[in-house]
């Protein structure tokens, strides 16, 4: 018999980020949880720039970050958007 986490787990390193246990943490710690999940994503398409564009994206409001980190989709687009920003601030 397994023991379950305590409430304000995050289902550990590998498992989802919830909205619960993302309200259970306190408004600083809450940007760190999700830069935590959003980096990696973040990285399957943009290795390089994935630092720059977690902490671009760590500007949204954290319930659309949390879609972003459930729709793979989204978040492709998203990073997307934030190249062409990049490559637009790059150009100036």
């Amino acid at each position: 018999q397994q023991q379950r986490p305590p409430a304000g787990s995050t289902g550990g390193p590998g498992g989802p980020l919830t909205a619960a246990a993302l309200a259970a943490a306190p408004p600083g710690v809450q940007k760190q949880m999700l830069g935590e999940k959003l980096f990696p994503a973040i990285s399957k398409y943009q290795p390089e720039l994935a630092g720059k564009i977690t902490g671009m994206m760590l500007e949204m409001d954290n319930s659309e970050l949390l879609i972003l980190l459930e729709s793979e989709q989204q978040l492709k687009g998203k990073v997307d958007e934030a190249m062409r920003v990049l490559e637009v601030q790059g150009r100036s």
